[in-house]
């Protein structure tokens, strides 16, 4: 499958330079941005062609252009480079319709992702239905996200030997191979344990023995089936808001947040480096803002006695 994706990348070449007249800077730029792509996709679905890439599959890439801690402003710009290299493909009749047509543009400036509640993401649990195919395991990948605040990548690598289940935490792989250990509760706990128990499919090799969340072929998930395994809990649930992995990541250091904990100890069990990418969770709905207002503040006080 790759050759057929160097074909086309060869060919967007060839039009940008000839035909749009782009210099070979600007060319190599187009370039460089569509192969990065095409890298991801290889790496999580090596079989999948540029007419089988789906706008969840746009979607999950920026989601790991975000965790990786691209600028808004470059995710822009490779959105560009991507809509570029698809609409060429239309034009070519290579594909039927460009993946990035109904996608947005992330918005620069200060980037607060969408938080749930804690009843949408009770409602989302309590959608997926245990006596499906999977069930046990989608209920534990959605409880591990919230519960432990991993991202995706973390997710996908969790293995077997991380879990101390009884002594109540995991051992998360973040990024550039730093450890921490994440405490986790026994809703989690117990969620995977079930899955193990009774659910886990039998590993198709040695390498996927130790990884914990596993797919029907016994092999270990890729982000993009965890955006859907999401998607279709969502939807099951009857959330109108767009989900994906970190939002629950989002929702587990907003509400960790609203209920005491300090930013240090956020930062921690999220696995940040500085306290400024923490600082982007510090968010807190208006309402959480005019009670401490109320509660904390001489004129608020006063007011409460009249």
């Amino acid at each position: 499958m790759e050759h057929i994706w160097q074909e086309h990348i060869r060919q967007y070449a060839i039009y940008l330079k000839l035909e749009r007249g782009l210099s070979d800077n600007t060319v190599e730029a187009y370039r460089h941005d569509v192969e990065r792509f095409a890298s991801f996709v290889a790496s999580h679905a090596p079989d999948t062609a540029p007419a089988d890439i789906t706008p969840d599959t746009i979607e999950a890439y920026l989601t790991e252009l975000f965790e990786e801690g691209m600028e808004k402003r470059s995710q822009s710009r490779m959105l560009s480079g991507l809509n570029s290299f698809f609409d060429f493909l239309v034009r070519t009749e290579a594909i039927a319709q460009s993946p990035t047509a109904l996608i947005e543009h992330p918005k620069t400036g200060q980037y607060l992702p969408d938080t749930l509640t804690i009843d949408e993401i009770d409602t989302i649990l309590e959608a997926i239905d245990l006596s499906a195919p999977q069930g046990y395991r989608n209920r534990a990948i959605i409880e591990t996200l919230y519960s432990c605040g991993l991202r995706v990548s973390e997710l996908t690598s969790l293995r077997i030997s991380d879990l101390f289940l009884d002594e109540g935490y995991l051992r998360v792989r973040g990024k550039g191979s730093k450890q921490r250990l994440i405490p986790v509760g026994e809703a989690c706990r117990r969620q995977i344990d079930n899955y193990l128990r009774y659910e886990r499919r039998q590993p198709a090799d040695a390498a996927s023995a130790d990884t914990v969340f596993l797919n029907r072929r016994g092999r270990p998930l890729s982000r993009i089936m965890v955006f859907n395994i999401i998607k279709a809990a969502v939807a099951a649930a009857g959330i109108a808001k767009e989900v994906s992995p970190h939002t629950f990541r989002h929702s587990f250091a907003t509400h960790l947040l609203q209920g005491g904990a300090n930013i240090r100890q956020v930062q921690a069990l999220l696995g940040h480096e500085s306290i400024t990418t923490t600082e982007i969770y510090t968010h807190l709905d208006t309402g959480h803002l005019h009670s401490a207002v109320n509660e904390f503040h001489p004129l608020g006080k006063r007011a409460r006695k009249r």
